[in-house]
């Protein structure tokens, strides 16, 4: 089975309920869908999370979001081919993967684009008090022609697309901090996005990002709820 469910910022008490409460196997996968906080500690306390993780009986597929640095950067990563696209994975937890940005997975038949990061409107006080912020947060213009490169070549068709932020006309605004200046909010990456469904044939969409669970014609924002990966619903 394929479940999925939204940004975990490390703290994986519900994933090990769920675990246990439906008898998964490690031949299972979770998707986090970004800000799963694996990544982001530092190094003593993300291996004691880390540990945690490999010891459940699933495996994990995590999208990049913005609270966590990019796998890439980390010397302990490498790569490998996984369900047909490229994830990241350290040897010493092997079932703990990230999605290389841009990628197509095969996941339970379903043709599955995978396109990470967001803007942390949290940089500040990240500086500030010395907790992990990465200015590769977002999508860079290499990635971003990456991914549309790889639609090319599917004829802008696929089944499922895998964010950490939502296309920016989906962007649940009652969400928003009132305190937050939203014009000083980089929207960039949603406003790629935005071009990117214009364009896209596709029968669903799932993201995180905005710490709420909403429906939205075939795009659905996930937190914490977990759920079966699939087209319906």
């Amino acid at each position: 089975m394929i479940y999925i469910t939204g940004d975990t910022h490390g703290q994986f008490g519900r994933i090990e309920t769920f675990c246990e409460q439906l008898g998964t196997s490690r031949g299972d996968i979770l998707i986090i869908l970004g800000d799963a906080g694996i990544n982001f500690s530092g190094w003593n306390r993300d291996c004691v999370k880390k540990k945690f993780l490999e010891s459940l009986p699933i495996t994990f597929f995590c999208i990049h979001g913005n609270h966590e640095q990019r796998p890439q950067t980390i010397d302990s990563y490498k790569e490998k081919q996984w369900h047909g696209g490229i994830v990241y994975y350290e040897e010493e937890y092997p079932d703990l993967l990230f999605a290389k940005d841009g990628e197509v997975f095969d996941l339970n038949g379903k043709q599955t684009i995978v396109m990470g990061g967001a803007y942390s409107i949290d940089k500040i006080i990240r500086l500030m008090y010395g907790y992990g912020w990465w200015p590769d947060e977002q999508p860079s213009d290499k990635i971003k022609k990456c991914v549309e490169s790889q639609l090319d070549k599917l004829d802008w068709k696929v089944d499922v697309v895998l964010s950490h932020t939502t296309p920016l006309k989906y962007a649940p605004v009652e969400m928003f901090l009132s305190g937050v200046d939203q014009s000083k909010v980089d929207k960039s990456t949603e406003e790629w996005l935005d071009g990117i469904e214009d364009r896209l044939d596709y029968q669903k969409w799932y993201c995180g990002h905005y710490h709420t669970e909403k429906k939205i014609d075939k795009l659905e924002i996930m937190f914490e709820n977990v759920r079966e990966f699939g087209i319906g619903g």
